[in-house]
């Protein structure tokens, strides 16, 4: 066969595979994520059997592994979610608390962590558990650039996840985005959490609120980007707008006169 018929064979065999890849993932659901213009941009929520990548710089590993793990509760559909993480991870960004988790919304009690010595390790796991569609998210963190995982891994773990119908999650800290085959693409910081309800107890903790993430969705392979203020409701498990707290108003101080009367007496 001569070069420019293997040249075109390849062309029509990456177009059937663009395709087939989309048709796939229309026939799975979204499930929404509560938060009404994102899940306007993600065509009515986050695809299941996809793959979906969080970048985030490494001081914000905190905020992203708070977002993820807000993905994670919305698609598991009760089903178990299996985190795998890199040795390497728990170094720099400490071991994941499960009374974190579950203060989050997520029982700790679905959740199996898999700790990876390297980062083929890390892959093939993960690329394992996306096979099994007995579970309901995997999520992969992996710290840093890393060269392992690239167009061809991204290929097999989205293959995993479309042929079994697990959703798989991407934490990529301190790292920065590159070509994939990934449904969506989200860059994490952290917001502002609003303050706690007046009627709570003076306590250190009740200074914070909901949490709150600014998600800007970079990649979006079948709707818009765009860049939201997205508030965590931990007891419904689920994204929402911010909401408003009215700022109190400081009453006049008892021991100063009303300065009309000041000026009525001069």
């Amino acid at each position: 066969m001569s070069g420019a018929r293997l040249s075109a064979l390849a062309t029509l065999r990456g177009q059937i595979e663009r395709i087939e890849t989309a048709e796939v993932v229309h026939q799975h659901d979204r499930v929404a994520l509560g938060h009404r213009e994102a899940d306007a941009a993600l065509k009515g929520g986050l695809a299941r059997a996809a793959i979906h990548e969080v970048f985030c710089e490494g001081r914000q590993g905190a905020a992203a592994t708070g977002f993820v793990t807000g993905l994670a509760g919305r698609v598991t559909a009760r089903k178990p979610l299996l985190w795998v993480r890199q040795d390497f991870s728990e170094l720099e960004a400490g071991a994941l608390s499960m009374s974190g988790l579950a203060e989050l919304g997520l029982d700790p009690r679905r959740v199996v962590t898999v700790r990876a010595a390297d980062v083929e390790s890390a892959l093939r796991s993960a690329a394992d558990a996306l096979a099994c569609d007995a579970l309901g998210a995997v999520v992969l963190e992996l710290w840093g650039e890393v060269r392992q995982f690239d167009l061809v891994a991204s290929r097999k773990l989205t293959l995993a996840a479309q042929s079994s119908g697990v959703t798989g999650l991407m934490l990529r800290m301190a790292a920065q985005p590159l070509p994939s085959t990934a449904e969506t693409r989200w860059m994490l910081r952290a917001a502002h959490s609003p303050p706690g309800p007046a009627s709570m107890p003076a306590a250190p903790w009740s200074a914070w609120g909901a949490p709150r993430f600014d998600a800007e969705l970079l990649r979006n392979r079948h709707g818009p980007c765009g860049r939201w203020i997205m508030e965590w409701k931990c007891d419904e498990c689920q994204f929402s707008e911010p909401s408003t707290y009215p700022q109190p108003v400081a009453a006049t101080p008892a021991h100063r006169p009303d300065p009309a009367v000041l000026r009525r007496a001069g």
